[in-house]
């Protein structure tokens, strides 16, 4: 006889039609499936593979739509929902949310994950058979985290973070490799969640990645000059800041060091898109 669990895939036999549904069975319990939850056509009498769960009435429920998120089996889910004081909400693909606890997120809030952002999860089910969204730890990551070739040196690898701590953030890329990104090589900490891209800076004994988000200092530059460019087409093409500025105000404005904003100036009067006089920096008409 098969076993009726929460968060797990069942083969239950089609027991009886019935006006929003049909009532599957293993011979010794009923178990609803709603027509919503049908995704092929049913016999009475066929087995059937359904993955069960507890319904928003509380009903033990059977699903023809097979999530990959179960029961000691983990994937990545898809944020729906943030409800401050309770978690957040996650889509595995059944016409249920699952809960991931406020207890298994961050502490600081603004690390949470937002809408959008994914996952990698297992479910765990309570006495009642409620299911609820856990977190994968560390060692599962290890257990299941491919090695890494040393060729990514120096490479460009996206993945979502797993794990944020103070000492800096754990990524699990999409096709399996573990990340660490010290707190040292990022400009800003990632949410749990968040899908990152970042540079490649050493390539561990283990296979596992130190990753950096920090751009190399050309690729920084050519933000710091987007970054006054952008500040200057507000401003109708004329600003009261030059390499003579005061490095506080320039910091307060700009987010970047005096010696930055001197290096993006630069750059932007080589190229002949502004000039500076009398303290104050104009982009050029022919711009």
């Amino acid at each position: 006889m098969q076993t009726i669990e929460t968060g797990k895939t069942a083969t239950l036999k089609v027991e009886r039609e019935v006006p929003f549904g049909y009532f599957l069975t293993n011979e010794e319990q009923d178990v609803l499936l709603h027509e919503s939850e049908i995704t092929e056509p049913i016999e009475i009498g066929q087995e059937i593979d359904v993955f069960i769960y507890v319904d928003k009435q509380d009903r033990l429920t059977a699903s023809m739509k097979i999530p990959q998120v179960q029961i000691d089996q983990y994937d990545w889910a898809s944020v729906v929902e943030v409800r401050r004081g309770l978690g957040v909400f996650v889509d595995i693909g059944i016409n249920k949310d699952i809960l991931v606890s406020e207890r298994d997120l961050p502490e600081l809030k603004h690390l949470w994950p937002q809408e959008g952002d994914q996952l990698y999860i297992c479910l765990r089910s309570n006495q009642e058979g409620r299911l609820s969204g856990r977190l994968a730890t560390e060692t599962i990551i290890q257990e299941l985290a491919s090695r890494a070739p040393e060729s990514l040196m120096n490479k460009q690898i996206k993945g979502r973070t797993y794990r944020v701590l103070r000492v800096g953030s754990f990524v699990f890329t999409e096709i399996g490799f573990r990340c660490f990104i010290h707190h040292s090589e990022q400009l800003k900490e990632p949410r749990l969640g968040q899908m990152i891209e970042g540079r490649v800076i050493d390539v561990k004994e283990d296979g596992s990645l130190n990753v950096s988000l920090i751009p190399r200092s050309h690729e920084k530059m050519d933000k710091d000059s987007e970054t006054i460019l952008r500040y200057l087409h507000s401003k109708n093409g004329s600003m009261p800041f030059s390499d003579k500025s005061d490095p506080i105000d320039i910091k307060e404005q700009f987010q970047m060091s005096k010696g930055s904003f001197k290096r993006a100036l630069g750059k932007l009067m080589k190229e002949g898109i502004i000039y500076q006089e009398q303290g104050w920096t104009h982009k050029k008409e022919n711009d």
